[in-house]
């Protein structure tokens, strides 16, 4: 997995990234708050692949594996 692929990781490294960009000024609260929406998203989305797997028990996919793991 390269460092530019979307996980779990990054996406918290962003976030931290966000909420301190928006503490010391250099960056707006309502971009700060684009940034949330959108990984509110992602977590939904993969909150909802694991539920598909759940409920058709079936093995959870390798993206979502790795999205969390990495």
């Amino acid at each position: 997995m390269k460092d530019s692929d979307l996980s779990a990781k990054s996406l918290k490294a962003a976030l931290w990234e966000t909420l301190n960009a928006v503490k010391v000024g250099k960056m707006e609260a309502s971009q700060a708050d684009s940034v949330a929406s959108q990984a509110r998203e992602i977590l939904r989305t993969t909150n909802t692949q694991l539920r598909v797997a759940q409920q058709a028990k079936r093995p959870v996919a390798t993206d979502v594996i790795a999205f969390a793991e990495n």
